[in-house]
């Protein structure tokens, strides 16, 4: 299935000239939290531009948003009052917190109160209705306020109320976070500058079977990393040692390699390999030929001449999509392949050599570790909403968006 983006030029909230009305807003304020603080906040610090722009023409706002995973019942260990000091802070605002589900009771309290003001309602995964889509839920929803914005692009792969759901009952736009999204990975694959190269790296190809076939029908060069390449080496006949594989996914490979040679799209593989005896045999970390990996260490890294090759691909592509390492980054020294072709790529980017998409799985966290982060043309924190795009699947609480 092909993905039908929205047209970011269609149902945006700015273009909706709403003011003094009031609007029911989804962010996704799912940020890990522990021990009373969070050690990541930029999911609030994205929420900004959207809440300051309804604030500054003087409308309503309801706040939704889930957080963790309830299943559907109350667990005050996941309520969003823990969320409101940040948000206040962050967002320099006063926000009124309604500290339940009971739509009915905040309705009267929110039409009561002045222009502008601003709510959060209660985790709306406290009720069992929202995963389900409720229609009723939905309609309760929509109740709160005359028009809907979704910013939370991050949770719109999910047929959810509070996503989909609530847009059958009140005008629907796209805020700005949920635009600047789109337009990213507009910019990748529907409209992208080419030659296009995409990496795929990471464990398992059995998550990514889908993501590798549209991308094999989009890009011009297909280079796969981490523990999935060990797959790949497999099927082409290659000893892997002790390396972390999926035995039941050779003859996918297998199948996909094939196919792969009737479309116009390269194939990437290592040429070289970083091994050791385990994650923690750091000392005795050594560079293999790709035909050479010796039977008792396992490969957790590309090695120079695989790095070389995938540098030289980089300069002559205009577009780059990441999602996933190419080793085991998180350990030292077999981080040195991602960090050295995310700090390659960061650096064609800053010189406006290339347009450089990244999101998904430990791609962001990944980034971060080499510092080259804030350098790509865009890092999508979206999880799987940004992977099932990838795989050329349409995003319900996008497609309810559309005119």
């Amino acid at each position: 299935m092909t993905a039908i983006l929205f047209k970011y030029n269609d149902k945006k909230i700015q273009d909706a000239k709403i003011k003094k009305q009031t609007v029911v807003l989804r962010l996704d304020l799912n940020i890990p939290y522990s021990n009373g603080k969070s050690s990541d906040i930029s999911k609030i610090e994205k929420t900004k531009e959207t809440v300051h722009y309804l604030i500054k023409n003087e409308n309503k706002v309801v706040i939704l948003s889930h957080f963790g995973r309830p299943n559907g019942k109350i667990n005050k260990d996941l309520s969003l009052r823990k969320l409101l000091g940040y948000l206040n802070e962050i967002l320099n605002l006063d926000i009124k917190f309604l500290p339940s589900l009971e739509i009915d009771l905040w309705s009267k309290e929110i039409e009561a109160a002045p222009f502008p003001s601003i709510f959060l309602l209660e985790n709306v995964r406290f009720s069992k209705l929202e995963e389900l889509n409720d229609p009723d839920f939905s309609s309760k929803l929509a109740s709160l306020g005359d028009v809907y914005c979704n910013d939370a692009f991050s949770v719109s792969h999910r047929a959810h109320a509070s996503t989909q759901g609530i847009t059958n009952y009140i005008p629907s736009f796209a805020g700005f976070l949920v635009q600047s999204e789109l337009k990213a990975l507009s910019l990748a694959l529907d409209e992208p500058l080419k030659p296009v190269t995409a990496i795929v790296g990471g464990s398992k190809i059995s998550t990514k079977i889908e993501l590798l076939n549209n991308l094999s029908n989009k890009v011009e060069y297909l280079i796969i990393g981490g523990a999935m390449a060990n797959t790949f080496l497999s099927a082409q006949g290659y000893g892997i040692g002790i390396s972390l594989t999926e035995k039941k996914m050779i003859q996918t490979a297998e199948k996909i390699m094939q196919e792969l040679k009737y479309k116009k799209c390269k194939l990437v593989l290592p040429l070289d390999i970083v091994c050791a005896n385990s994650l923690n045999g750091k000392k005795e970390a050594k560079t293999f030929r790709v035909d050479c990996c010796p039977i008792d260490k396992m490969i957790l890294d590309i090695g120079i001449q695989s790095q070389k090759n995938i540098m030289d691909i980089i300069n002559k592509s205009k577009t780059l999509i990441w999602n996933g390492p190419l080793g085991a980054f998180e350990t030292r020294p077999f981080d040195q392949g991602t960090n050295n072709i995310a700090n390659y790529a960061a650096n064609r980017t800053s010189k406006k050599q290339l347009i450089s998409i990244a999101g998904g799985g430990d791609t962001v966290s990944a980034l971060k570790t080499s510092a080259s982060l804030s350098k790509f043309s865009y890092v999508s924190t979206a999880g799987g909403a940004f992977l099932e795009w990838l795989e050329g699947k349409s995003l319900p609480g996008i497609e309810s968006l559309k005119l």
